[in-house]
């Protein structure tokens, strides 16, 4: 943190006027010349639709974004990928045989699996059908998915270092296993800034699962700010009560007595601030206020009552329901109109050591129709083109089974070496196949897609060069994507 550049940053008007010269009138006339159409479309990349006011992001776009917003849908756990998308069914042939030494190379295993004494492989015990006009398979438990295909760009070729459940999400989230780092929609809020004064520009929703057998930990570290400002992270919203803690006045507070006290704490914070100049006391009063705001804005925004039958036909009857997946992701759409620039979703029980064949139904069918309802209903209302939509979990699992084997039934160890994930909308290529694994799902053999890579391809879809993307912090220029090589995965982008 360098206190003289962030007190710069938070000059006083009157400051402000007195450096600025000509710079106001620079700024007045670009604003006109922007009013009346002088300016370029690409010199305003970042304005909204849908009748939101015009938007300039904080930090400058690199090029045109694809994408204005994003909704990220995080299956905790690791969804099995050869149960779902990836289909090996020369696996059948090789049921309850060992996993070749070949296969499996000494890769690393979890403390789960590391004392068995042999790996015997469990083929998918569902049934895989082709799709679309991009013949995509998909598994009999995601019926909807599987009408959806040519509006999804897939990537089979997902893979991680990391192999435990918290270091992986930190991974995918931050770009690091270590905790600390700013998340994806942290870095989003900070390039292209808020759509909405009276709503968070980047809010969270953990979804309560049908099946609650093995549910992972969620941290709220997971959508910290890390070293970005503050009024970057996350806001989450509760599936039950208040959607927000105390955005209710306490009993006995009017809102007039809650104002007078706002407008004394903004006083004594902006006393501090001329003093010290430290950024936290600029970020609490800025939150302070949204708090105050959300007072009237979020009530409206959960409400669901006005939603019209045919939006349960969509969503299916869950959507009805607070907490469940269903309803986050209508709220999400609610959230999008609104002008949230940034929307989490977690949906947690996809950790299937055991059971995967009582399980996975309940998984599936928490998301499956929601998730296609929510795509169809973006596409009709004209929102999915600049909408990037998001939906994988931290890694895959294993081809073997962990603990007992039957026909119908096993458990599966945790992967990094290959996952499937897929995104919709925000400018990547729809019914795209990205990558292929070896016909155990176990290794790669076709265009690797390392998270670095991912995180690449979705900030160029969002207008930013990851290279040059940066925040300074302890004297270095911090990315998202770290310092190790990054690539746009280009074959992503539509």
């Amino acid at each position: 943190m360098d206190p003289i550049r962030e007190y710069a940053l938070n000059e006083t008007r009157r400051v402000f006027f007195r450096r600025g010269g000509n710079a106001v009138g620079w700024a007045g006339l670009m604003s006109l010349l922007a009013r009346d159409g002088v300016i370029p479309p690409q010199a305003r990349a970042g304005e909204p639709t849908g009748g939101l006011a015009a938007h300039v992001p904080p930090v400058p776009l690199h090029f045109a974004p694809k994408a204005k917003r994003v909704v990220y849908l995080h299956m905790v756990g690791g969804p099995s990928q050869m149960d779902l998308f990836d289909y090996k069914p020369v696996m059948n042939d090789w049921y309850d045989k060992d996993l070749p030494e070949s296969i499996r190379n000494g890769q690393r295993l979890t403390t789960m699996t590391s004392g068995q004494s042999r790996f015997p492989i469990a083929p998918s015990k569902y049934k895989f059908a082709q799709h679309g006009q991009n013949g995509m398979w998909v598994s009999e438990m995601l019926p909807n998915t599987a009408k959806m295909v040519d509006d999804l760009c897939f990537i089979r070729s997902m893979h991680t270092e990391a192999i435990n459940h918290e270091p992986a999400v930190s991974m995918l989230q931050t770009g690091n296993q270590i905790p600390g780092k700013p998340c994806l929609g942290s870095w989003v809020s900070y390039g292209l800034g808020s759509l909405n004064d009276d709503l968070p520009t980047f809010v969270v929703l953990v979804a309560r699962p049908t099946n609650t057998e093995q549910l992972q930990a969620i941290s709220g570290r997971l959508w910290s700010s890390g070293f970005l400002p503050g009024e970057h992270a996350g806001v989450s919203f509760r599936n039950a009560g208040d959607p927000i803690l105390f955005i209710n006045n306490p009993p006995g507070v009017p809102p007039g007595v809650r104002r007078d006290t706002l407008d004394g704490l903004r006083a004594l914070n902006e006393m501090n601030h001329r003093q010290l100049a430290d950024p936290e006391t600029r970020t609490r009063i800025e939150q302070y206020e949204l708090a105050f705001r959300m007072q009237s804005s979020v009530p409206e925004l959960t409400s669901t009552a006005g939603e019209p039958e045919s939006t349960y036909q969509l969503y299916g009857e869950e959507a009805r329901k607070p907490g469940t997946f269903a309803n986050s992701i209508l709220l999400t759409r609610r959230m999008l109109e609104r002008g949230v620039r940034f929307v989490q979703i977690y949906h947690n029980n996809w950790d299937h050591h055991g059971n995967l064949g009582g399980r996975m139904p309940f998984q599936c069918k928490d998301v499956d129709q929601p998730c296609y309802g929510f795509i169809q209903d973006l596409k009709q209302r004209g929102m999915l083109d600049d909408t990037l939509v998001i939906w994988g979990g931290e890694f895959g699992r294993t081809i073997y089974s962990q603990g007992g084997l039957s026909r119908d039934n096993y458990g599966r160890d945790h992967h990094p070496r290959c996952f499937t994930m897929w995104m919709a909308g925000g400018g990547c290529k729809a019914g795209a196949i990205h990558g292929e694994t070896d016909e155990f799902s176990y290794n790669i053999v076709k265009d690797p897609v390392h998270i670095r890579d991912f995180h690449a391809t979705v900030l160029h879809l969002l207008g930013y060069d990851h290279e040059r993307f940066t925040y300074r912090y302890q004297g270095l220029d911090q990315k998202l994507t770290g310092v190790e090589p990054a690539h746009v995965v280009k074959e992503l982008l539509g």
